[in-house]
């Protein structure tokens, strides 16, 4: 957790942006790009910085969080997002696709993240 993704709260700055479902990340995502992401009112190109919540341990699972980031007044249909490393040549550390089409008009995107523990967090090394 303090390797080439520094999670440490002291450690690298990390940022979520959002996509359009055309976009294909995945596996094979290796650094944000502007490529299909989306635009609209109250939206940054690049996303914005989450809040890292300390890496911990539970049994043999080590598992960092981010608290839940809101995009305010946002109109944005986005079919995903983007975390990736702000501070490390912006690499990826997780895309993830909503499962459809998320759509803001005039109001709050917030992206919801589980809760920070050894089966649920959103990154977890086993």
């Amino acid at each position: 957790m303090t390797a080439i993704h520094n999670f440490a709260t002291s450690g690298n700055a990390f940022k979520l942006a959002l996509f359009t479902s055309p976009a294909t990340m995945g596996a094979t995502t290796t650094a944000y790009s502007t490529s299909q992401e989306v635009s609209g009112t109250n939206y940054t190109a690049g996303g914005a910085a989450l809040t890292k919540v300390a890496p911990t341990s539970g049994g043999t699972t080590g598992f960092t969080d981010f608290a839940d980031l809101t995009f305010g007044t946002a109109t944005v249909t986005a079919r995903g997002c983007l975390i990736y490393n702000d501070t490390n040549s912006d690499k990826s550390v997780a895309t993830i696709d909503f499962g459809g089409d998320k759509t803001s008009t005039a109001g709050d995107f917030t992206i919801v993240f589980p809760a920070a523990a050894a089966s649920t967090a959103i990154i977890r090394i086993a």
